[in-house]
C-alpha cells in the first residue's frame, strides 16, 4: 500500500493513553485531510484528491462525486468540516452494507457471503471470482475482511449499497457498432422496479441510433462489396465512395440508414424481453444464472428478436443497394417486393442470418469474460475498472464475434439481395458458399471486412459519447441511480 495510507496506523499511535473510538476517528480523518491537502490551503480539491488516491485507481467521476456529496458551500472544494462531515455519513453507509454482507454476524466476511450477497441481486459470481474481489480488501492475509479492511477499501468510493459494488463488473455499456446481437446485460430485481432498465435501453437506443447514422457511408460500401464481389466496387474505401457519390450524389451515402435506425428500438426490446423470460425458465430455482445458462438465453433472444424484425433487415439491404429512383422509400420498397417476389421474399438469408447468432454471442461473451478476468488479475485492489476499459472489453468482444459471424453475414446479405440483381441465379446457402470459395477463394466470404473494422473504432466513439449525454438527460448516472439535485 502507497504511503498516504500509512495514516492509519500512524494515527492509532500518536497519543499515550487509547482514545475513544470517535476520537480515534476523528484523529485518523485529521492527519489523512492534512496528507491530501497539498498545497497547505485548508481546502481539498478534485487535483489533489487525484493525486493523493492514484494508487487506489479511482476514476475522476467517483471522485468528483464525493466532492459534490460533501461540498455543502458548493464551492467546489472540501473544507475539514465538509471532508469529515462526508467521511461521517459514508461510514455509516458502509456499516450498514458490512453487516448485510456479514450474514452470520461474526464481524467477518468471508468468500461464500460475498458470492451468495451477488447472488442474490441475480449477479452470477463464482467461487474464484468472489475470492479475487476478497483478495483485493484482505490486507492481513485471513482470507476473511473485517470492518477496517472493509472500510479502508471503500472510504473514497460514492457507492451506498451493494447494489452499485455488484455494477462495477457489469456489461452496463450500451455500444453499438451496427449489429444487435450481443448478449443483453443481466439486470436485477431492484433495478427493473425502479424503471432503471428502460432508460439504460432508452439511452442505448439513442446511442445506437446517431452511431449508425455516422458510419452509415461506411456500412453501405460494407454492403455493396459484400454483394458484388470482386466484380464492382474495387479499389480503397475513398474510391468506393467517389462511386456512390457519382451515382447518387453525397445523400446516396446513406440509404437504407433509416430503416437501419428504426429497427433499433423493436429489435432491443423484443431481444430483452425474449432474455428475461429464457433467463427465468433456465434459472427456476435460483437468483442467478450462469454463464453458459447467460449464453443460451442470450441466443434464443437474438434469435426471436431476429425473427420478428427480420423483414426489416431485408428491406435495408434492398434500400441500401437501390440505384436512384429505384423506389420512393420504405413502403414502395416493400410493396415491390410483395408484388413481384412474394411475402417468402422478406425471410430471404434468414437460415444463415440465424446460424451467425450463435458464434457471435458465444466469442462475444467468451473474449469479453476472458479481458475481464485478465484485467482483474492484473489489477487486484483496484476498485473501479474505469470508464475506458469497459468500452475498450465491449468493443473488442464484439468485433471479434462480428469477425467469426461474419462468412454467414456476407451469405445472408447475398441472399437478401438476390431478387435485385438481374439475371443472378438464386443459389442456396450451401451453394453460394461454394460458388463464393471456388471463384474467389476463402478470402471472397470476408468481401467488405475492411471497411465494416474501419467503423468500429468511430462507432464505439459516437455511440459512447451520446450514450453518456443521453443518459445524464434522463437522470442516470453509470451505476444506475438516479441523479439528483446538484452541480451535475
Amino acid at each position: 500500500m502507497g504511503p498516504q495510507w500509512t495514516w492509519f496506523s500512524r494515527a492509532q499511535c500518536q497519543s499515550g493513553e487509547p482514545p475513544g473510538p470517535d476520537r480515534e476517528r476523528e484523529k485518523r480523518w485529521a492527519e489523512l485531510f492534512d496528507q491530501l491537502d497539498l498545497n497547505k490551503d485548508g481546502h481539498i480539491d478534485i487535483v489533489e484528491l487525484r493525486a493523493g488516491l492514484a494508487s487506489r485507481g479511482f476514476s475522476r467521476k467517483s471522485l468528483e462525486k464525493m466532492v459534490e456529496a460533501g461540498d455543502t458551500n458548493q464551492d467546489g472544494v472540501l473544507d475539514f468540516e465538509e471532508f469529515t462531515q462526508y467521511l461521517r455519513a459514508h461510514e455509516k453507509q458502509l456499516k450498514l452494507m458490512f453487516h448485510k454482507l456479514d450474514k452470520n454476524n461474526d464481524g467477518e466476511i468471508d468468500v461464500a457471503e460475498i458470492r451468495d450477497c451477488l447472488r442474490s441481486m441475480g449477479v452470477n459470481i463464482s467461487m474464484n471470482d468472489a475470492t479475487r474481489i476478497l483478495l483485493s480488501m484482505d490486507k492481513d492475509g485471513t482470507m476473511t475482511i473485517d470492518w477496517n479492511e472493509w472500510r479502508d477499501y471503500f472510504l473514497f468510493n460514492p457507492l451506498t449499497n451493494m447494489e452499485e459494488v455488484a455494477r462495477y463488473w457489469k456489461r452496463s455499456m450500451m455500444l453499438d457498432i451496427g449489429e444487435q446481437l450481443t448478449v443483453p446485460d443481466d439486470f436485477s430485481e431492484e433495478e427493473k422496479k425502479s424503471g432503471y432498465v428502460w432508460r439504460q435501453l432508452m439511452a442505448g437506443a439513442m446511442a445506437g441510433s446517431v452511431s449508425r447514422t455516422g458510419t452509415a457511408p461506411l456500412d453501405r460500401i460494407k454492403v455493396f462489396r459484400q454483394v458484388h464481389g470482386s466484380s464492382d466496387f474495387t479499389g480503397s474505401v475513398l474510391t468506393s465512395f467517389q462511386v456512390m457519390w457519382k451515382e447518387g450524389g453525397p445523400w446516396s451515402l446513406w440509404r437504407g440508414n433509416g430503416i437501419n435506425v428504426l429497427k433499433i428500438a423493436p429489435e432491443t426490446a423484443i431481444k430483452f424481453t425474449a432474455y428475461e423470460q429464457v433467463r427465468k425458465l433456465s434459472s427456476q430455482s435460483r437468483s442467478y444464472i450462469q454463464v453458459h445458462e447467460r449464453f443460451v438465453a442470450g441466443s434464443l433472444a437474438g434469435a426471436t428478436a431476429q425473427t420478428a424484425i427480420y423483414p426489416m433487415e431485408v428491406l435495408k439491404t434492398r434500400l441500401t443497394l437501390r440505384k436512384t429512383g429505384q423506389y420512393t422509400g420504405i413502403a414502395d420498397c416493400a410493396k415491390q417486393m410483395l408484388q413481384k417476389e412474394g411475402v417468402r421474399a422478406f425471410y430471404k438469408g434468414y437460415l444463415p442470418n440465424l446460424l451467425s447468432i450463435v458464434p457471435y454471442a458465444g466469442i462475444d461473451l467468451a473474449v469479453y469474460e476472458t479481458l475481464k478476468f485478465a484485467w482483474l488479475n492484473r489489477n487486484i485492489g483496484l476498485a473501479d475498472p474505469g470508464v475506458m476499459v469497459l468500452v475498450g472489453c465491449g468493443a473488442v468482444s464484439s468485433t471479434c464475434g462480428q469477425l467469426a459471424s461474419y462468412p454467414l453475414a456476407l451469405i445472408r446479405t447475398r441472399m437478401q439481395a438476390q431478387a435485385s440483381l438481374k439475371g443472378a441465379p438464386k443459389l442456396s446457402m450451401l451453394a453460394l458458399i461454394r460458388n463464393i470459395v471456388s471463384q474467389e477463394g476463402v478470402t471472397g466470404l470476408y468481401r467488405g471486412i475492411s471497411p465494416n473494422l474501419l467503423k468500429v473504432i468511430p462507432a464505439v466513439s459516437v455511440s459512447y459519447v451520446v450514450y453518456e449525454y443521453t443518459r445524464m438527460m434522463l437522470g442516470v448516472d453509470i451505476e444506475g441511480r438516479r441523479g439528483g439535485k446538484g452541480k451535475s
